[in-house]
């Protein structure tokens, strides 16, 4: 009988090299042999809130090695409570006989793999000379999609936005030691012209990347959204930028950045560049110039889940 391992957020926490886990995900979306079944995406009403919550089931095998399940909860009015609005875990198993080799809490691995995999994008649809980052959100996937897009791109200077300056200073406060200068901004607005790769990971239901304030050459990482009625970006970006999801089969369907034009007619299926299949496999191209706006639009997918589970299981096995 396989040891039953249990993870812990804060080991996942010490023991993430960005580098390492990008290049991880990458040789996941490009080898196309793991199985995926379609997610189960259930919203339920909370009623002590008044709002919904969602309960996120993600499986995913690479057959003859290792499989497993996510089971994830997403609770966005969690902060009156002192809890993260995401919380779950991951059980890692053994494909050939069945049995589970771990239990890895999933909150900082689902933040790590989502950071990870905007990276990942970002290293094929934005500039490779880029060194302004603008992080739209303070909560904590802003920590590790800022880290994340230092780590493939030269990024020199960081501007956080978020509804509450104080979170946003609190976030360059702790970030302070970084190689990058990073500040607070009070308005989106008065930096967004500035950035070469704009990173949205928020629960807004109305816009806040607006098509009249972008530029020409930059790339537009929408991260939260993750329900039908929420979107970070509008219509005019859509109109102005390539667009790339992390999959066709999610991306096309879970999230407003996308189901929202497509519905309205700004966005055509067909219109869709690409998405993260095609790029680690060089299937479809990403950027081709200097001035293309990109987007990328991230759902998740259980095979960043997976990637990540076994790399920070083969890391503790290995100690």
């Amino acid at each position: 009988m396989n040891k039953l391992v249990q993870i812990d957020d804060e080991y996942i926490n010490q023991n993430t090299i960005f580098s390492e886990l990008i290049l991880k995900i990458k040789k996941g979306f490009a080898a196309q042999n793991i199985m995926v079944p379609v997610r189960h995406h259930h919203d339920f009403p909370n009623p002590e809130v008044g709002s919904d919550s969602t309960v996120l089931l993600m499986p995913a095998w690479n057959p003859g090695k290792e499989g497993g399940v996510k089971i994830v909860s997403i609770s966005p009015e969690n902060g009156r409570f002192g809890l993260p609005s995401i919380q779950g875990v991951y059980i890692l198993m053994d494909t050939i006989n069945g049995g589970v080799k771990a239990v890895l809490q999933a909150k900082n691995l689902t933040a790590k793999r989502t950071a990870a995999t905007s990276a990942l994008a970002s290293s094929y649809l934005s500039k490779e000379n880029a060194s302004t980052l603008l992080m739209i959100g303070t909560g904590a996937l802003s920590f590790n999609l800022i880290k994340a897009h230092a780590s493939v791109r030269p990024i020199k200077k960081v501007y956080v936005w978020g509804r509450s300056l104080i979170k946003a200073q609190g976030v360059c406060e702790e970030m302070k030691n970084e190689e990058f200068e990073i500040s607070a901004v009070e308005t989106i607005k008065e930096k967004i012209a500035d950035a070469d790769i704009i990173s949205c990971a928020t629960l807004s239901k109305a816009p806040l990347v607006l098509g009249k304030y972008i530029k020409a050459g930059q790339h537009i990482d929408l991260v939260g959204a993750y329900k039908k009625d929420m979107r970070e970006a509008d219509d005019e970006v859509v109109k102005r930028a390539s667009v790339f999801v992390d999959t066709m089969q999610g991306g096309l369907k879970e999230s407003g950045d996308i189901i929202i034009p497509l519905g309205n007619g700004t966005l055509k299926t067909e219109d869709i560049k690409g998405d993260l299949f095609g790029l680690c496999s060089a299937s479809n191209q990403g950027r081709t110039s200097d001035n293309e706006i990109t987007v990328f639009k991230s759902v998740g997918h259980a095979i960043e889940d997976l990637v990540a589970a076994t790399y920070y299981y083969n890391k503790f096995m290995n100690e």
